[in-house]
């Protein structure tokens, strides 16, 4: 287990005076709950905003990312703490930044719902940012992803289990009854299902009641119930991937797995593609 990767609350409350920490609250809608309270000295960001191209469909460019990292107050010495509103959005930025090559990023065990239970301190001021200097990085770790053409070329190994495709959705969207979770629209992608051969396991499940990841031996369990042992290659996956990204961290750094990738267009993009198969 990468333990460092994984922050416990109470660790990150001795550290918040630590000038080589930047926090990182990544929110799905807007800022809005940033706004209401936050970590102290934490940043809030549409996840779109920061981790996205501005004009492409991908993660930013080296140059863009050092920009943006810079503007933050971030340094390549920094490490970086993410969490997110809801909590997969935080292991989504842990992803991204990781796999922008920045070196030292960390999720925080049970995000916002945990932080809140045991009465951590909370501010609604925004920190001030001393802007530096963040030299770009083009060392980017594309092991960590998989692109469709990868998921096409791989559906008869998948087929035969010899690559496990793991589905996140809900239990709805997997079986092809929404392309969104209930309590939302039900927008994202032109056809419902799932990528053939998928197997399902809902990112829900790798929590407790307050967001934090259940233990190693509980998640292990799950992992393997679908065939997904430590030997074999694994490629998540949901609507735009931020439930995967929770099972990637999970795999990774809690449980040792080394052959995992994430496929970030996931369903928003599979399930609209022209020519390509789907299960219901």
């Amino acid at each position: 287990m990468s333990a460092n990767k994984l922050v416990e609350p109470h660790w990150l409350e001795e550290h918040l005076d630590d000038p080589k920490i930047r926090i990182l609250e990544f929110n799905w809608n807007a800022t809005d709950a940033y706004d209401s309270w936050h970590i102290p000295g934490a940043q809030g960001w549409y996840w779109k905003e920061w981790l996205w191209d501005e004009l492409v469909r991908d993660f930013p460019s080296p140059d863009t990312f050092a920009k943006r990292c810079a503007a933050s107050g971030i340094t390549n010495d920094s490490t970086i703490i993410c969490y997110g509103e809801p909590p997969q959005f935080g292991t989504y930025g842990w992803w991204v930044i990781t796999y922008m090559g920045h070196p030292d990023v960390r999720v925080l065990n049970g995000g916002r719902v945990r932080w809140e239970n045991e009465k951590r301190p909370t501010t609604n001021k925004i920190p001030e940012i001393t802007p530096t200097n963040y030299l770009p990085n083009t060392r980017i770790n594309h092991s960590m992803r998989a692109r469709r053409d990868e998921i096409l070329d791989k559906l008869d190994k998948i087929a035969n289990e010899h690559t496990i495709l793991l589905d996140h959705r809900s239990p709805e969207e997997y079986k092809g009854e929404r392309v969104n979770m209930l309590g939302v629209p039900d927008v994202g992608a032109e056809r419902a299902g799932r990528i053939p051969g998928a197997k399902h396991l809902y990112y829900a499940d790798l929590l407790t009641n307050d967001t934090s990841f259940k233990t190693s031996k509980e998640l292990r369990q799950l992992f393997e119930e679908r065939g997904a042992t430590i030997e074999k290659d694994i490629i998540s996956y949901c609507r735009l991937s931020h439930r995967a990204t929770l099972a990637y961290f999970a795999m990774t750094e809690i449980l040792g797995y080394e052959q995992v990738k994430s496929y970030d267009g996931s369903w928003t993009e599979w399930g609209s593609i022209v020519g390509v198969p789907i299960e219901k």
